[in-house]
């Protein structure tokens, strides 16, 4: 048995991890506390800005510092709605045909994403994927305190947790896939034997180009 990992924002939903952020903070029962979350990301937009540019890891650890002092029940509350709006809506036609043709042929599906768990469950569960690894708010006394667990699952780190997952499911990275629509996760296509790129950002489809890997475009 082999895995498909699939990277989630840009590649299968075209929305992307700011849209989460800012519609949990625009749903806060605090209006007064919506505006001070929304006015402290407009003052980090040009840090996120860079760090998008040159880290994926600083800029999710970045992002998510806007989810400080948000109730744990408050998040779980909402996370049905979230993912409608956020990621259920965004999904691209045709992401679920290619989902489903890797079930098809027998591959475990794994997403792998900077998106927060309890939302990745929920889509995981929507395509049929088997399982997810995302990235987890740190809770303390029942509220976020801003800071994610370790692994941040970006960059890099993305493939070390693709390179576990595979020998802890007994698969070979050699016969594994990979899909990604971001240059960020090269380090993610590059572990498993048959990458692809789905909607590539302009530096992944040259790459893509170059080593002759497919080139699928969503819409």
């Amino acid at each position: 048995m082999t895995a498909s990992y699939f990277d989630v924002d840009g590649t299968l939903v075209s929305s992307n991890l700011l849209h989460t952020a800012v519609w949990y903070m625009a749903n806060d029962i605090n209006p007064l506390r919506s505006a001070r979350q929304i006015g402290r990301l407009l003052v980090r937009a040009p840090k996120l800005l860079v760090a998008e540019l040159r880290d994926r890891r600083t800029f999710n650890e970045l992002l998510f510092e806007a989810f400080r002092g948000t109730s744990e029940d408050r998040l779980q509350v909402l996370a049905d709605e979230a993912y409608e709006w956020c990621m259920k809506q965004n999904i691209y036609s045709g992401a679920r045909d290619i989902v489903s043709r890797a079930k098809d042929l027998g591959h475990e599906v794994v997403l792998v994403s900077g998106a927060l768990d309890f939302l990745l469950e929920r889509l995981a569960a929507d395509l049929g994927a088997d399982h997810y690894v995302g990235n987890r708010l740190e809770i303390h006394d029942g509220f976020a305190t801003g800071k994610l667990l370790r692994p941040v699952v970006a960059g890099p780190n993305k493939s070390r947790l693709i390179a576990n997952h595979a020998r802890d499911h007994g698969h070979e990275l050699a016969e594994c896939f990979g899909y990604s629509d971001s240059y960020s996760d090269v380090p993610m296509l590059s572990v498993v034997g048959r990458p692809a790129v789905i909607n590539p950002d302009p530096k992944l489809l040259r790459l893509a180009r170059a080593y002759q890997w497919p080139i699928i475009e969503l819409t």
